[in-house]
Formats: structure tokens, C-alpha cells, sequence
């Protein structure tokens, strides 16, 4: 059965997140992921929270890229896979044109190659690997294994949507991570492209980790506004709102978890059976409707 996982949220003093970790994991979950968004780098922050909590599976949802050389990303993740014990899920990303160009100044063109030899470089790093990429965007050399010589490599996942970016993730990656996207387009799309791409890359099963707002409550349209409302910004966003038209869906709510308890359980495994590996839950809206997504996410992984 799926995996159940929920979200770190890592803003705030640290001693803040580690007291979040640790009451997520005194209800249960053994899996969290964070996103690097403008709040502290989320690497770092986990390195502490896991050394923390040494049985907690940590993950990145997502680091973007374009402001991290591989050399030293890879560095970073094996420095962190090595704190907190071997337990790093490194999810990496585009991010947007308009926050890579408008907020970075940095070029977002072609991205789809920026990408492929960003993973080119990446992932035989991660391993501990000599690396000589020489890409048109993406030149990167080492001599040897980068931060601590004795780690295993972190699971690499990559925030994949397109057809291209989903092959390369099965191709190059150990899965892809997913927001905003429907279960409709999960079983269509994300899960037959990705996993064709591993099966022709001779690579294992991947992982297909999807990420969702969720409301348990008894007033589902009063829930589906505010979520739209919270989750604005992501529908005008081209590589979400393709998954949205994709899925026939017109706002984030749309695709979101939402209604009674029973609802929400039967949504989970809906994305089960779509090829959902692991899902991360986002409790959303008012606290009684966060915490019975909590609850309904905990009921999930007590029936796995």
C-alpha cells in the first residue's frame, strides 16, 4: 500500500521545527518532507531535525537548482544523508520562469536541457562518483566522492510533470515528486511515463511521491474556498495549471483531499491505485479540518 507521509513546515526558529518534528512523530508519522521555498534552506534545517529524530525519513520537496552548482549540492546532500543516519530523500526542481528570471536573474532557458545535465552531473555525485560533465549549461569535474567519503546516496527524486521531465526522472532519478496534480493524471500520465522510463532504463520500480492540500470537514464548499483562496498563487502557475487542465480541473481544490473522513480515506486510496507510492499530506484550511486530515492520514497508515 501507499506510504503515508505529511509536511514539515520549516519557518520559524529551528528549536521551533525540531518540537513540530518531534510531535509529528510522537502521533506516528515516520516520514516528513519540507519545501524550499523563502524560509530557511531547508538542507541544512533537516540535517538538525534528523539528528534530532534519528529514526525519521527526511525530504526535500523541493531544492530548485538553478542557484546551487551540483558540486555543491551533492556535497550538502551527502553531509546531511551522513547526519541524520541515512535517511534523505533529495527532491530537486525548475522552481518557475518567474522566480528563476524575476527574483534570481537567472536565465530559464531551455529548461528541459538544464536539467538533464544538472541530473547528468548530479546523480553520479550523490553516489559518491568521479564526475566529468561537460553540457552546454552544465559544466561540472571532481576528482572523488564529495563531502563524506563513507554514505550511501540519497534517494534523487525529481519535481516532474511534462512527458520529457517525467522520462528523465525515470531515466536518471529514483522517482518524481508531485504537486497539484490529480488522480486522473497520475494514473494516465505520471505513473505509465515514469515507470516506462525506468522499465527502459533498466532501473527499479520509482518512487511516485505526491503531495495534496487536505480538509476533513462537514462543510466541503466553505473548505473548497478557503483552499482555493490559500492556493491561489499555484493555478496561475504554467507547469501546475497544465496538470489542472490536464485533470479537468479548474481550481486547487479541485484536486485537492476534501469532505468527511470516510471521503477523504476513500480519496487516499484512489491515489493508491493511480501509482501514488507516498503521500504527503498538507492539512490545510481551518484547525478542526487540519486536524482531522491528520487523523484521517494516520487512520490511512494504521490499515497499510
Amino acid at each position: 500500500m501507499m506510504r503515508i507521509a505529511i509536511g514539515l513546515d520549516t519557518d520559524g526558529p529551528i528549536e521551533k521545527t525540531i518540537e513540530r518534528a518531534r510531535r509529528l512523530r510522537e502521533r506516528g508519522f515516520t516520514s516528513l518532507w519540507s519545501s524550499q521555498i523563502f524560509g530557511p534552506d531547508t538542507l541544512t534545517v533537516l540535517a538538525v531535525v534528523g539528528r534530532e529524530l534519528r529514526d525519521l525519513d527526511l525530504g526535500t520537496a523541493v531544492v530548485p537548482i538553478q542557484p546551487r552548482h551540483p558540486s555543491m549540492l551533492a556535497a550538502q546532500a551527502r553531509t546531511v544523508q551522513d547526519a541524520i543516519g541515512g535517511h534523505l530523500s533529495l527532491g530537486v526542481g525548475l522552481s518557475h520562469q518567474v522566480i528563476v528570471e524575476g527574483m534570481w536573474g537567472i536565465s530559464f532557458e531551455r529548461p528541459g536541457t538544464y536539467m538533464h545535465e544538472y541530473l547528468n552531473a548530479l546523480a553520479p555525485m550523490l553516489r559518491g562518483e568521479k564526475v566529468n560533465a561537460q553540457g552546454e549549461r552544465v559544466k561540472a569535474v571532481t576528482v572523488g566522492p564529495l563531502g563524506p567519503k563513507e554514505v550511501a546516496a540519497p534517494s534523487l527524486l525529481v519535481a516532474a510533470l511534462g512527458p520529457k521531465m517525467l522520462e528523465m526522472a525515470g531515466a536518471l532519478a529514483d522517482g518524481t515528486l508531485l504537486w497539484m496534480t490529480g488522480r486522473k493524471t497520475i494514473a494516465s500520465h505520471i505513473a505509465p511515463t515514469i515507470r516506462a522510463a525506468a522499465a527502459k532504463a533498466g532501473r527499479p520500480e520509482p518512487r511516485v511521491v505526491c503531495s495534496l492540500p487536505m480538509a476533513v470537514t462537514s462543510d466541503p464548499e466553505s473548505a473548497r474556498e478557503r483552499l482555493n483562496t490559500e492556493y491561489a498563487v499555484y493555478a496561475t502557475l504554467p507547469s501546475y495549471a497544465a496538470m489542472l487542465k490536464r485533470e479537468g480541473a479548474s481550481a486547487p481544490a479541485d484536486v485537492s483531499l476534501i469532505g468527511s473522513k470516510e471521503q477523504v480515506l476513500e480519496q487516499l486510496h484512489e491515489l493508491a491505485e493511480a501509482g501514488v507510492t507516498e503521500f504527503s499530506g498538507a492539512p490545510s484550511g481551518t484547525s478542526e479540518e487540519r486536524e482531522g486530515a491528520i487523523e484521517a492520514l494516520l487512520t490511512y497508515q494504521s490499515h497499510r
